[in-house]
Order: C-alpha cells, then sequence, then structure tokens
C-alpha cells in the first residue's frame, strides 16, 4: 500500500545556506577559475535555483570576492594554523604521555618547526591551485573593486600569520632579525615569484632554485644552512 504522506522539505538555516554557498564557489574557484563562479553556476552545483543563490548573493561580484576569500583563507589555515604547534593529526593514545610532547609534536611547536613546516608545504604541486588562484584574483582585481578590497585584506592575513611566526622566533631566541615583517614580505615575494610558473609547463628548475624560500628564511634569521631542512623532517 503506497502511502499518501509526503517528504517533508527541510529548509537550511540561512548561516548554513551561505556557508554552503560559499564553499561550493571556493572549490570552483580552486578547480576552474574565479571566472567560473556565476550565480548559475553554483545554482547547479548545489542543485538549487538560481535565485536562491542571488537571494544570499544579490551580486555575483560579492559572491566571486567571497569565494576567493574562504579559499584563501582556507589555504592558510592549512599551511600555517594559527593555533601554536597545532598537530596534523591526533596522536596515538599509546604513545602519547600527558604534558610531554613527542619528539615530532614538540618540534612542531616551535617557531622553526613550524615555519619549516609551512615552506615545506608551499611546494610542488599541490601548492599550485593556490598559485593559480593568487594569479587569477590579482589579475581580475584590476577591474573588480569588491575583489581588490579582498585581495588587499587575504594579503594582510597572510603576512601576518607569517610575520607572527617569526615574531615568536624572535621571541624564543631561535630568529635573529630586526624587521619581521621585512622578511614575512620577502619570503612571500619569493613564493609568489616560484608561483608564477603554476600555469606553464616550466621544465624542471634547479635544486637551488626551488630552494630559494628555505634559503632566503635562513639567510634573513641568521639560521645555519640546512636548518629548516632538518625541522621539516
Amino acid at each position: 500500500m503506497s502511502s499518501s504522506v509526503q517528504r517533508k522539505r527541510i529548509r537550511k538555516d540561512p548561516a548554513a545556506r551561505r556557508a554552503e554557498i560559499v564553499a561550493a564557489a571556493a572549490a570552483v574557484a580552486l578547480a576552474e577559475g574565479l571566472e567560473c563562479v556565476t550565480l548559475r553556476r553554483i545554482a547547479e552545483e548545489l542543485a538549487v535555483r538560481p535565485g536562491l543563490i542571488s537571494h544570499y548573493f544579490p551580486s555575483a561580484e560579492d559572491l566571486v570576492a567571497e569565494a576567493f576569500g574562504s579559499a584563501a583563507t582556507g589555504e592558510l589555515d592549512r599551511l600555517l594554523p594559527a593555533e601554536h604547534g597545532e598537530p596534523d593529526r591526533p596522536l596515538p593514545a599509546e604513545h602519547a604521555v600527558p604534558d610531554r610532547p613527542l619528539p615530532a609534536e614538540r618540534a612542531a611547536l616551535t617557531p622553526t618547526g613550524r615555519l619549516a613546516r609551512f615552506l615545506a608545504r608551499t611546494s610542488g604541486e599541490e601548492y599550485d591551485a593556490i598559485s593559480r588562484l593568487w594569479i587569477n584574483a590579482r589579475h581580475l582585481s584590476r577591474y573588480r573593486s569588491v575583489l581588490r578590497d579582498r585581495v588587499a585584506r587575504q594579503e594582510a592575513a597572510w603576512r601576518g600569520r607569517l610575520e607572527g611566526v617569526i615574531r615568536d622566533g624572535v621571541e624564543a631566541g631561535e630568529f635573529a632579525t630586526e624587521d619581521p615583517t621585512a622578511v614575512a614580505v620577502q619570503l612571500l615575494v619569493v613564493l609568489d615569484g616560484l608561483g608564477v610558473h603554476a600555469n606553464t609547463a616550466t621544465p624542471e628548475r634547479p635544486a637551488a632554485v626551488l630552494r630559494m624560500p628555505l634559503t632566503t628564511a635562513e639567510r634573513e634569521l641568521g639560521l645555519r644552512p640546512g636548518t629548516l631542512d632538518e625541522a621539516a623532517g
């Protein structure tokens, strides 16, 4: 006997729905570019009507800026977590000692370890997607004021997060520099310089070129050559 009771449609909380839209837009931005972030395209991704997307984002420009901001923030949190020494995954209970981190975890808690981990993660194909997104956003921001503002905010966020690690290192006696801001900017400039090739089939680069972020950091922070390689494990 068939039931005459219809399935009740569940409405999502506005905040949850908006977060869902932004997450879908960020995923499209990373995979295909900001030009593909349109109200209709995100509606297709979520299997909803375009009108629902426009209810939360009346302007496509706002959605594009939000998509970039969400993707860039997510990558920053993955590459350089704000929480000092936050481990990538929980330690096995049988190996953990209360209040006494294991050697690998202890190294990650230090500014040197955090910086080494960040620089190790900002190289290779895995980092190419976020490099492409930054190239894309900076190009489009020439013509889109909302996106231009979001790019500036993200640049400040990345610079501030990295500068914070450097300042922690100076206070801990691990790094030696009188200008943490300048060092942070130098490192980001080097990373941007290497990242501009993400869209091209660049031939294999010399090891010295690939190691430029590490070399720059060690030179500017008074570290022995090879220190960051060792800290990255």
